[in-house]
């Protein structure tokens, strides 16, 4: 089992998505998530904080893993910290500037300020962390220290409980209710509502499978539907070739979609419409997105044409417009995947 950084909550409207009937207690779960290592993640009991006033410092050294992307060793904090947001850019990137909602690929090591202890770094496990700045997503001094940021930079910040997990602290990750602490985040890429694949146009040249546009200014493609039968079996084929990292069985993946109905071509459900990006686990939507989308590389634009024994069959979900039996066709872009 994958150990996971952050709760992944199921977002809202995705009812086309979720696997009916499945049971949801594998490691993508929200019950597994929390269980596990949920150090930058909003508590359970997060409130709107007011928002915290921003200084400079003081901020322990960084002794070693000096450089972006490199595992930090963090000294002890010196005297009292402060009772504000400390935040430093250590190493300033050039991409583009985080804004709140945005969804943001980074690494990240925490520690609690007056001990040194580190209880929890992406860096081992070799794998970024996949967070949306959104408030009760994720702890409010990382949507404060990280707004304006850009791309490629690493950040050094401290926070006080109140913008933490407040005064009850996280007893799972070591943290009490007193405690400050201390983040270090190398910001390795950004994503907001017009991300669209990166990579190469895949000649479209099977007349019976549908075509879909290849824009990439962040507005939905096109799917052209085919005058001939659905078919049988499930069809995944890259409109866009990207060349990120291969998707896993059981990865995350952040993405940008459209679903229309092989019959009469009718959209039932859209990431671009709610204007808000999405971030799911393969194992918790119906097999025909799980198969899909395994193997492919992150920056792709993927078709996807479902048959109904891969997608809903005879219980589609309520009010989704999806009738029994029903053929999907998905344009989707894989943003992200960890």
């Amino acid at each position: 089992m994958r150990r996971r950084s952050l709760l992944l909550f199921a977002p809202a409207g995705l009812v086309t998505l979720a696997a009916c009937g499945n049971d949801k207690s594998g490691s993508g779960s929200d019950g597994d998530s929390a269980s596990q290592s949920p150090s930058p993640s909003a508590p359970a009991t997060s409130s709107a904080a007011p928002p915290p006033k921003i200084v400079s410092g003081p901020l322990p050294a960084i002794t070693a893993g000096t450089k972006f992307g490199e595992k930090p060793t963090v000294a002890k904090g010196s005297g009292a910290p402060s009772k504000d947001l400390a935040v430093k850019t250590v190493i300033a990137g050039g991409g583009r500037t985080l804004a709140e909602n945005d969804y943001v690929q980074a690494h990240y090591l925490g520690q609690v300020w007056d001990t040194a202890k580190v209880f929890d770094n992406s860096y081992d496990r070799k794998t970024p962390l996949l967070i949306q700045l959104a408030q009760g997503t994720i702890i409010d001094g990382w949507r404060y220290a990280l707004a304006g940021k850009k791309v490629g930079s690493r950040v050094e910040f401290s926070v006080p409980p109140t913008w933490g997990y407040g005064a009850n602290g996280n007893a799972q990750a070591g943290i009490k209710g007193t405690d400050t602490l201390v983040f270090v985040v190398d910001v390795q890429d950004a994503f907001n509502s017009k991300s669209s694949a990166k990579g190469k146009d895949v000649p479209q040249n099977d007349a019976n499978l549908p075509k879909v546009g290849t824009n990439t200014d962040g507005a939905a493609p096109s799917i052209d539907l085919p005058k001939t039968a659905a078919p049988k079996k499930l069809v995944a084929e890259n409109v866009i070739e990207g060349d990120g990292p291969v998707v896993k069985a059981d990865s995350t993946v952040l993405v940008q979609y459209k679903g229309v109905l092989w019959d009469g071509g009718k959209e039932f459900d859209s990431t671009y419409k709610r204007n808000q990006l999405t971030s799911f686990s393969l194992q918790q939507v119906v097999k025909g997105w799980a198969q899909g989308l395994t193997g492919k590389k992150v920056g792709s634009r993927v078709l996807i044409v479902i048959p109904p024994s891969l997608g809903y069959g005879d219980n589609p979900p309520p009010d989704s417009g999806i009738k029994k039996d029903s053929t999907l066709v998905f344009s989707v872009d894989i943003l992200a995947a960890m």
